[in-house]
């Protein structure tokens, strides 16, 4: 049976507000905001699974192919992925990031990084940085296999 009150309960909603908010606050200092979630969703897909045909990413983005053509097409045009055709199958395009992509998904990832240093060592003694460092400790167990 599981409890739907008690400590557990508060905990656990206590959590998803505070990580929504951080989530934000991460957000808003690592720019790219311009960018819609499917759009910033493909970007991180071909970062991480490589090249990839409109088609496959359409699949494991569970869209249609149509919609996936139209962000695509929105990213090609903002300079983000290109084409070049498939070096096994010549009639398909791989579609992957270009170096401006990846020079801006690092600079993201370098501000939300320098931004959150910044502000655990100005807002948390050391004494606090330690308890954070035991609450992540419980927090990674949370989400082990």
């Amino acid at each position: 049976s599981s409890t739907q009150t008690g400590p557990a309960s508060i905990l656990a909603a206590e959590i998803r507000t505070v990580f929504r908010k951080l989530k934000q606050r991460l957000r808003e200092h690592g720019g790219r905001n311009d960018l819609t979630p499917s759009q910033t969703s493909v970007l991180l897909r071909l970062e991480q699974d490589g090249s990839a045909t409109v088609s496959s990413l359409a699949r494991v983005e569970g869209m249609r192919p149509q919609s996936m053509s139209a962000i695509v097409a929105s990213l090609e045009e903002a300079g983000l992925v290109r084409g070049a055709p498939d070096p096994v199958d010549g009639r398909q395009t791989l579609m992957s990031l270009t170096p401006k992509c990846l020079k801006l998904l690092q600079e993201g990832r370098a501000a939300r990084q320098d931004w959150l240093t910044a502000t655990i060592s100005q807002k948390l003694s050391a004494q606090e940085q330690e308890k954070l460092q035991a609450a992540l400790e419980l927090l990674t167990r949370l989400v082990e296999d």
